[in-house]
């Protein structure tokens, strides 16, 4: 059996890769991400979170010269609310 105009069907077979190619080519770089506006608000939030100091310093002096003078003065009540305030207590009692 003899095969004829193997040729063509080679030519065909590369143009339609080296096309492939170039529309990849032209496409590379060009990639697009949007983000949700939720994400955003989060990114934002996120953001001045960081920007909030991790220790209230004029607090903090406060409460340390109020101890010094002996005038640091916290009723049991309030101690007690903010204890209450992180335990979870357990659902059956």
């Amino acid at each position: 059996m003899k095969i004829n105009k193997t040729n063509q069907i080679i030519n065909i077979y590369e143009n339609t890769i080296n096309n492939k190619v170039k529309l990849n080519k032209k496409n590379k770089g060009k990639d697009e991400v949007e983000i949700s506006e939720k994400a955003r608000d989060y990114q934002f939030a996120m953001g001045k979170l960081k920007e909030v100091p991790d220790i209230r310093y004029e607090k903090v002096d406060k409460i340390k010269r109020e101890i010094q003078s002996g005038t640091y003065n916290v009723s049991g009540k309030e101690i007690v609310d903010k204890m209450y305030e992180n335990i979870e207590f357990d659902k059956r009692i």
